[in-house]
C-alpha cells in the first residue's frame, strides 16, 4: 500500500535515504562529524557546569554571599556575566559553523562523486 501512495512521499523519503547514505559514508562528512563533536561535547559540558553553578553555588554556599560592587553580592555579578558567556559561545559556535559549511560541501561533492571512505 505504500508504494500506492498517490503523493510519492514514501519513494521519495526512500530516495532521499539512499543519498543520506551515500553522504554519510564520504571522509568528509566523517571529518565534518569528528570537529562538530570536538567543539560541541566540550561547549555544551562548559555551559551546563557555568550555568548550573549558579544556583548551586547560592543555593548551598556561602561564596557568592560577599558584596563585590557597593551592595552587589557576586551572586548578582555571576548571574549577569552568564548573558555575555551566552554570547561568546553564539559567535564561537557560529564562527565554528560557518568552517564547517566548506566540509558539508565537499561531503555533498564526494557524495555525488560515488568516492566512498576507504
Amino acid at each position: 500500500m505504500e508504494d500506492n501512495d498517490r503523493s510519492g512521499s514514501t519513494r521519495a523519503s526512500t530516495r532521499r535515504g539512499k543519498e543520506w547514505d551515500r553522504v554519510a559514508q564520504t571522509s568528509a562528512f566523517e571529518d565534518l562529524m569528528q570537529r562538530k563533536k570536538a567543539f560541541l561535547v566540550p561547549a555544551v559540558i562548559f555551559f551546563l557546569v557555568f550555568y548550573m553553578s549558579l544556583p548551586v553555588l547560592a543555593g548551598f554556599t556561602t561564596l557568592l554571599d560577599g558584596p563585590a560592587i557597593g551592595e552587589m553580592t557576586w551572586a548578582y555579578v555571576f548571574a549577569f556575566v552568564q548573558f555575555p558567556m551566552v554570547w561568546i559561545l553564539c559567535h564561537l559556535y557560529r564562527n565554528r559553523a560557518n568552517k564547517w559549511d566548506g566540509l558539508v560541501d565537499k561531503a555533498r561533492r564526494e557524495a555525488s562523486e560515488g568516492r566512498k571512505t576507504p
